[in-house]
């Protein structure tokens, strides 16, 4: 067995969003200290409310100091939690105080698991940082590798103080993704692909995204349903017999990973089941 297949079948036995049939036994914490994005997807909508369950939406946007009180009081209950990470509400990467945050929690809580979710724009810029800070495992969301389809689905790319539009923006954007993925595999770093499924568009073309990125040396795979917002808002969501298609297809090609809830920037605990914020005293949906 080499080295990358111990490191992910480590994860996957305490990871809930790497392994199904731990996912409503094993609780994971997501801090919102990621606010700013530097692309835009035009079925993203990001927001700060207590109500949407789905990415993208938090109810505050924590510092370093509060993150860390929040984790202490999670992590004081009787609930088992493995893993903390960032996923938003916009790119964990744009926001500076995300490897700070693990480096801190690195210190404090050297048994969790560090986690990220990002588009990959930046990750060939913070390759290095992110070993450094002690990060096991990293999302990227990758919807498409061919321009034709990926210009439909991204609006504008930020990078370096430019902004790129159309196909320049895209092939931008995926060339950084997919040199990300290997240079996280590289160094030992279990990446998983994101790929929202948006019917009419990218559904017969994800098989192409997971034939790439497993060649590139992403470990595993999580088709996600499109939540119709935005310039999307009249797309509809894909039904379960679509999503299953989908995902018995790239099945054959790499792992797939079938038991995300598209959580909230800011859930915690155990994933489908009810979670409660300590810090604001609130009580979200059961999927939050």
């Amino acid at each position: 067995m080499s080295k990358e297949d111990t490191s992910f079948s480590h994860i996957t036995k305490v990871h809930p969003c790497f392994n199904e049939k731990i996912h409503d036994k094993v609780g994971r914490i997501h801090i919102p200290i990621a606010p700013k994005c530097n692309i835009q997807c035009g079925f993203c909508t990001r927001s700060i409310n207590k109500t949407e369950n789905r990415p993208g939406v938090s109810s505050e946007i924590m510092t370093v100091n509060k993150a860390i009180e929040h984790i202490r009081k999670v992590t004081s209950t009787d609930q088992p939690i493995n893993v903390v990470g960032v996923a938003g509400p916009g790119d964990s990467l744009y926001n500076e105080n995300t490897l700070e945050l693990f480096k801190k929690i690195g210190e404090e809580f050297p048994e969790m698991i560090l986690c990220m979710s990002t588009n990959g724009l930046l990750v060939p810029d913070y390759a290095e940082e992110i070993q450094t800070a002690g990060v096991k495992t990293v999302t990227i969301t990758i919807n498409a590798i061919d321009p034709e389809i990926g210009v439909q689905i991204y609006d504008n790319i930020q990078y370096h103080g430019k902004t790129y539009h159309g196909r320049e923006g895209f092939e931008l954007l995926l060339k950084n993704q997919l040199k990300g993925i290997e240079l996280l595999s590289q160094k030992g770093i279990i990446v998983k692909v994101n790929s929202v499924l948006i019917p009419g568009l990218n559904d017969e073309h994800i098989i192409d995204i997971a034939r790439e990125v497993k060649f590139r040396g992403a470990s595993i795979m999580n088709i996600i349903p499109l939540i119709p917002l935005n310039k999307f808002k009249g797309y509809s969501r894909p039904g379960c017999g679509e999503l299953s298609k989908v995902r018995d297809e790239v099945e054959q090609i790499i792992p797939v990973f079938r038991a995300c809830t598209q959580c909230r920037a800011d859930a915690f605990g155990i994933p489908g089941k009810q979670e409660q914020d300590f810090a604001l005293g609130l009580t979200p949906a059961s999927h939050y």
